[in-house]
C-alpha cells in the first residue's frame, strides 16, 4: 500500500513538473512572442516614413527632389472577395520595368521579361494573401498606379506613403550629390557625395502611430492612443548655380570629344569664400539607377582620385620662395643654361630649349623645370616642406563631400625629390588641393575651407560660413605671384588662347601617369588652373583632361577648354572688361 501511494505522489510530481515547464516555457520563451501576436489583434501600428532633405542650387532649382511613392497591403480578415480575384483585378494596372537596354529593340525579349515579371508578381500576392494577415503585395508604386487601385474600391486594401529621390536635372551633378540606397534593414541611407556627408541632416526622423482596435479592426475611441511626430529632412541649398553647373558640363562633354580624352574634371570655386561654385567630373553615372553603372564610378574624382600635377605645381614653390625672401623678381637664374645633374639624373626643360639668366617670372612664362630647380634650392627643402603642408597638401581640404581623400607626403626626402616637386613631378595631390591652394594666392593669401553647401535650411536656417584655415602667403607675394601668373597666361604656351578683354592669371600643366614604376610616355594629364579678373577674382578654376589624343599638351587641350569656359563665365557674371580696347 505505502508502495502505491509513493507511486503516485512521485507520478503526480512528474505531471505537475511538466506542467509547470510546460507554463515556463510559454511565459518565459514564447512570452514575448505571444505578447506581440496578442498586441496586433487589438493595436494598430502605423509608421510615418519622414520627406527626406531636398537638395537645391543658389537660385532655388532642385537638384535633388522627393518623388512619392506607395507600398500597398492587405488586411485579409477585411477582405470580401479572394485572394484570386483581388490579384487579377490589381495585376494589370501595375507598372513593370521593362528599361534594360537589351530590351529596347527586342520585342520578343521584352514580352518574355513582362511574362517573367507578372507570374513572379502573380505567385507573391497569391502566397501572402493566402498565409498573413497583413500582406504586403507591392512597393513603391507611382500616384497614377496608386490612384488606379484606389478607384476599384477593394474592401481591406491600404496604402503607405513613402518617397524615394527624383533628379530634375537627371545625372548632372551626381558626383555631388551622391545617391540613395538601402541598408540591410531597407532604410533608405545616403552613399556618396552630400547625400553620404549630410545624411542625418537630410534623413530626419520616423514617425509612430499605436491606436487600440475592436475584433473587426475599427479604431477604438476611448483607447489608448500614442504617437512619436515625425521629423522631416531638412535641405541643402548649395553654392553653386544650376545654369553655371549646366554651362561646365556641356563645355566638359565638347572638350572630351574635341580632344579625345578618356575623362576630364572642372573644378569652380568662390577664393573669397571657398564656396563651390561648379563641379563636374566625366564619365558620370545615373545617380536614379546607380545600381547599372560601374562601382567605380560612384566616387567624386575630384576630391577621391590623386595625380601629379605637373608644371601647375610651379605657382606654389615660387610663391613660397618669394614669401621666405629666398629670390627676388630681378633675381636671374645662374643654371638655365643647360640641363641640371642632380644625383644620377639630369633635369631637362620640356621643350630641350633652355634659356640663360631667366628671372624668376621667366621660369614660370616658360616653364622652365631646370629654373625651378635653381629655385628651390634657393629656398631649401625643409622650407619646401613647410610650404607644401601650408598649402594645404597631405591634409584634407574639409570639403563637404563624403568621399574625400589626401594624397600623403613622402616620409623621407632626397636631392632628387625635392627637385622633381619643385616642378609638380614625383609628389601626388588631389584636384580639390590644387584649387585651394591656387585660390589662396587670389585671396591675398589666405586658405579657404572649401564647401559645397551654403545653408542648410529647416524649422532654423543654418548658414555654413567661409571659414580661414591660415595666411600662407603675405598679400604682397599674392600680388608678386598674380603678376608672375598674368604674364604666364599672356605670353605662355597657352598664349594663344588669352582673353583680349580681360586680365587673367594662370599656369598650364603636362604631367605624365605613373604606371607600375615608371611613367608612361605615350599618356598624359593635361591641365590649366587659374583665376579671374586677375586682380579681383570672381572664380578660381580648375580645367583637367586626361589622356588626350589630340595633343598630350596642356596648353593645346585644357588651356583653350578654360578660356572658352572663363569668357562665357565672366558675361555670365556680368564682371565689365578690365584691358581698355
Amino acid at each position: 500500500m505505502r508502495v502505491r501511494l509513493l507511486t503516485l505522489f512521485y507520478l503526480f510530481l512528474a505531471v505537475l513538473g511538466g506542467v509547470s515547464l510546460r507554463l515556463a516555457y510559454w511565459q518565459l520563451v514564447k512570452g514575448p512572442e505571444l505578447r506581440v501576436e496578442a498586441r496586433s489583434q487589438y493595436e494598430t501600428q502605423s509608421i510615418i516614413y519622414p520627406s527626406r532633405g531636398e537638395i537645391l542650387t543658389s537660385d532655388g532649382y532642385p537638384l535633388v527632389v522627393n518623388r512619392p511613392v506607395y507600398n500597398l497591403s492587405a488586411y485579409t480578415p477585411l477582405l470580401t472577395e479572394s485572394p484570386k480575384t483581388i490579384v487579377d483585378q490589381i495585376l494589370p494596372l501595375l507598372q513593370f520595368d521593362l528599361s534594360a537596354p537589351e530590351l529596347a529593340t527586342d520585342s520578343a525579349k521584352r514580352e518574355g521579361k513582362l511574362t517573367e515579371l507578372k507570374n513572379a508578381q502573380t505567385s507573391l500576392m497569391l502566397d501572402r494573401l493566402n498565409s498573413q494577415s497583413y500582406a504586403v503585395l507591392a512597393k513603391t508604386l507611382s500616384v497614377s498606379e496608386k490612384n488606379a487601385i484606389d478607384n476599384l474600391k477593394i474592401a481591406g486594401l491600404n496604402f503607405d506613403e513613402s518617397f524615394v529621390r527624383g533628379y530634375p536635372e537627371a545625372s548632372m551633378s551626381a558626383h555631388l550629390t551622391g545617391f540613395v540606397g538601402r541598408d540591410e534593414l531597407e532604410n533608405p541611407v545616403g552613399y556618396f557625395g552630400l547625400e553620404g556627408y549630410y545624411n542625418l541632416e537630410l534623413t530626419g526622423r520616423t514617425g509612430l502611430k499605436k491606436q487600440e482596435k475592436d475584433a473587426i479592426g475599427n479604431p477604438l475611441l476611448i483607447g489608448n492612443f500614442r504617437e512619436l511626430a515625425t521629423r522631416n529632412g531638412r535641405s541643402l541649398e548649395l553654392y553653386l548655380e544650376r545654369s553655371v553647373q549646366y554651362l561646365v558640363e556641356s563645355e566638359l562633354k565638347t572638350g572630351l570629344e574635341r580632344y579625345g580624352a578618356s575623362a576630364g574634371e572642372v573644378v569652380i570655386m568662390d577664393p573669397s569664400t571657398g564656396g563651390i561654385l561648379a563641379s563636374v567630373a566625366l564619365p558620370s553615372f545615373d545617380p536614379l539607377k546607380f545600381y547599372e553603372s560601374d562601382t567605380s564610378l560612384y566616387k567624386n574624382p575630384v576630391v577621391a582620385n590623386s595625380y601629379e600635377p605637373g608644371s601647375t605645381f610651379k605657382v606654389m614653390v615660387m610663391a613660397a620662395a618669394l614669401n621666405e625672401d629666398k629670390v627676388k623678381l630681378d633675381d636671374h637664374c645662374d643654371v638655365c643654361s643647360g640641363p641640371l645633374p642632380i644625383d644620377k639624373y639630369l633635369i631637362k626643360t620640356w621643350d630641350g630649349e633652355y634659356h640663360p639668366d631667366s628671372t624668376p617670372e621667366d621660369i614660370i612664362v616658360n616653364s622652365d623645370n631646370v629654373g625651378m630647380v635653381w629655385i628651390e634650392k634657393k629656398l631649401g627643402g625643409d622650407k619646401l616642406l613647410e610650404y607644401l603642408k601650408n598649402f594645404g597638401f597631405g591634409e584634407k581640404t574639409g570639403i563637404d563631400l563624403q568621399e574625400e581623400v589626401t594624397p600623403a607626403l613622402r616620409d623621407k626626402w632626397g636631392e632628387v625629390d625635392y627637385a622633381t616637386a619643385s616642378f609638380g613631378q614625383g609628389i601626388a595631390v588631389t584636384s580639390i588641393q590644387m584649387v585651394r591652394a591656387v585660390g589662396a594666392i587670389a585671396n591675398g593669401g589666405q586658405l579657404m575651407e572649401p564647401h559645397v553647401v551654403r545653408r542648410v535650411l529647416g524649422d532654423e536656417v543654418s548658414e555654413i560660413k567661409p571659414k580661414v584655415v591660415r595666411q600662407v602667403i603675405s598679400p604682397e607675394t599674392a600680388k608678386k605671384m598674380t603678376d608672375i601668373m598674368i604674364a604666364a597666361a599672356e605670353h605662355g604656351d597657352a598664349k594663344w588662347t588669352r582673353l583680349a578683354d580681360y586680365t587673367v592669371a594662370g599656369k598650364t600643366g603636362t604631367a605624365q601617369i605613373p604606371v607600375a614604376g615608371h611613367y608612361d610616355t605615350t599618356k598624359t594629364i593635361a591641365s590649366f588652373i587659374g583665376f579671374a579678373p586677375a586682380h579681383n577674382p570672381r572664380f578660381v578654376m580648375l580645367v583637367k583632361l586626361r589622356e588626350p589624343t589630340s595633343s598630350p599638351w596642356g596648353s593645346e587641350t585644357a588651356a583653350p577648354l578654360w578660356f572658352t569656359l572663363a569668357r562665357k563665365l565672366l558675361l555670365h557674371y556680368n564682371i565689365p572688361p578690365d584691358i581698355p580696347r
